[in-house]
C-alpha cells in the first residue's frame, strides 16, 4: 500500500507520529496542535513546496499526508 506499507515499516504508526509532533508543536508554539493539524499543515508545506520545483516525490508526498490525515480524523475503516 502507497502510505501504510513502506512508510509504516519506516516510520512507525502515524496516528502516534503526527501525536508526537503535535505535542511539541504545541509546547514550541504555546497553542493546542492537534495529531490532524500537523497532517493538515504538512500537506501544506508539501503544496507550497510545488511552487519551487514540482517533482512527482513531493506530490506523492502531498497525497500521502492527506490520507494519513483522513485515516487519523476519521478512522481506518470509513470510506
Amino acid at each position: 500500500m502507497l502510505i501504510n506499507g513502506d512508510r509504516h515499516a519506516e516510520y512507525g504508526d502515524a496516528s502516534k507520529n503526527f501525536g508526537t509532533v503535535a505535542a511539541l508543536w504545541s509546547i514550541r508554539l504555546g497553542i493546542p496542535v492537534s495529531a490532524v493539524d500537523v497532517g493538515v499543515c504538512m500537506t501544506l508545506f508539501k503544496i507550497a513546496r510545488l511552487g519551487n520545483d514540482p517533482k512527482l516525490d513531493t506530490f506523492v508526498d502531498a497525497i500521502g499526508y492527506l490520507a494519513l490525515t483522513g485515516e487519523i480524523e476519521l478512522g481506518d475503516n470509513r470510506t
